[in-house]
């Protein structure tokens, strides 16, 4: 089942960072106090109750600055294109003006379900200006203020009052799921149409579970697969691709239901920041990743492999337990690396180890690092054990999680990945107190 979509549209200074952040929630990064990675996000995933969205944040619109001018337009229509509910943010403490009627005209044609959020109504005086806003003509008006959290439970229920309770989409585990993700012109297309046409490839066909892609099931070397083809914005791609962070709304949409994400690379170009979001959001995701390096043959010294991969961990530091795959789509040189290692970092993120042995490796690390102390006091590791898959994770039962510094908790992982082959999967350290559930 798609997870539905639902876009944050409004002008400049109403509030929709605010809303955003009280709706997305505080979310902990898997990649948190990681450098090499910039922080800002225009999407995030809510959870509430029973329900799952993915949720956009748009941008404001502005038309006072400028004419009317195509970046506008192709925000404004990826927010109605993508959503399947569009809450419209305007500003309570002030009128409506030409750039709310601007919005709101874009809206009404697009026949998508619009919920106007009055922001900044933090006093029942506030609440005598809700009236004014029926203007826009839209039946779902709801107070809120996202400075001090109100409204937003009962704006989250009207969001998700026609949404099914999460689900998982009905492909067979034991079919391996992976999106080919990357910035614009890196080669994503061609790296799925090369990998089809291998010889041990044998290609069907399905009806994509998104508007946006088409999925594509094939067997190779006996084993079969789904490629999630973010590449194949089969409509308007170029469109959606031509303002770049826009183009990861499609990523984050593939990113969703893929066991591995493939992050492509332009060896042509090289590494520039938006690859660094990109893979980003599978981390954040806590999918199994493959980086490939597409183009190879516009290198000249074909052979700078070595130096290559020393860049990129250079750049990817939050990657380094990532494998690098060096190919090119075009002449297919190399193709045949991608598909092992997609097997391989599957494999590992469904690893499951035994509780003794875990607690025999932290033991260890322990003894060969003593944890620093604050304050007088120091962290004790009691157990270990592992709590999930998919990606692993790991429990820490202390005796005051509080005391758990980042840089030791990276230091466990470390000594985890020394211990087990955990190559290309994320895996996830938490530390409860004894008796905490």
């Amino acid at each position: 089942m798609k997870i539905p979509t639902v876009c944050l549209v409004g002008r400049p200074n109403v509030g929709k960072s605010t809303i955003f952040n009280r709706l997305v929630g505080k979310k902990i990064s898997i990649i948190e106090d990681t450098p090499g990675v910039t922080r800002d996000r225009i999407y995030g995933d809510v959870n509430y109750n029973n329900y799952k969205f993915h949720l956009i944040d748009t941008g404001g619109i502005d038309v006072s600055k400028d004419l009317f001018n195509d970046e506008i337009k192709i925000q404004a229509s990826i927010a109605i294109d993508e959503a399947d509910v569009i809450v419209f943010i305007v500003d309570g403490k002030e009128e409506l003006n030409q750039n709310d009627y601007v919005i709101r005209d874009m809206l009404k044609k697009s026949h998508k379900n619009v919920i106007v959020a009055v922001n900044k109504i933090d006093n029942k005086n506030r609440m005598d200006y809700i009236y004014n806003f029926y203007e826009l003509g839209f039946e779902k008006i709801i107070p809120v203020s996202g400075e001090h959290n109100i409204g937003i439970t009962e704006l989250l229920d009207m969001i998700t009052s026609d949404f099914k309770p999460v689900s998982d989409v009905s492909y067979d585990d034991n079919k391996i799921k992976f999106c080919i993700i990357g910035r614009p012109n890196v080669g994503k297309s061609s790296l799925v149409n090369a990998l089809l046409n291998e010889e041990k490839a044998i290609v069907s066909d399905v009806a994509g579970t998104t508007r946006d892609a088409v999925d594509t099931e094939f067997r190779y070397d006996g084993k079969d697969y789904i490629a999630i083809d973010t590449a194949g914005l089969r409509k308007k791609g170029k469109i959606y691709e031509s303002i770049e962070k826009y183009s990861a709304i499609r990523s984050m949409k593939a990113i969703e239901r893929s066991d591995v994400c493939v992050i492509v690379i332009n060896a042509e170009e090289g590494i520039i920041e938006h690859d660094k979001h990109i893979a980003s959001y599978a981390l954040d995701a806590g999918k199994p990743i493959v980086l490939v390096v597409n183009k190879w043959d516009t290198v000249n010294d074909k052979n700078d492999i070595k130096s290559f991969t020393n860049l990129m961990r250079a750049e990817f530091q939050f990657l380094s337990f990532v494998p690098i795959v060096f190919l090119s789509a075009k002449t297919k040189k190399r193709i045949h690396t991608l598909m092992p290692e997609v097997n391989k970092v599957y494999n590992n993120s469904l690893k499951e180890f035994k509780t003794s042995v875990l607690n025999d490796v932290i033991r260890d690390a322990v003894m060969l690092n003593q944890p620093p102390s604050y304050k007088g006091r120091r962290l004790k590791i009691f157990f270990v054990n592992q709590s999930g898959t998919k990606p692993p994770k790991f429990t820490f039962n202390v005796n005051s999680k509080g005391l758990v510094h980042f840089s030791y908790k990276r230091y466990l992982e470390n000594k985890l990945r020394e211990n087990f082959d955990l190559e290309g999967t994320p895996i996830i350290l938490q530390f409860k107190n004894r008796g905490e559930e």
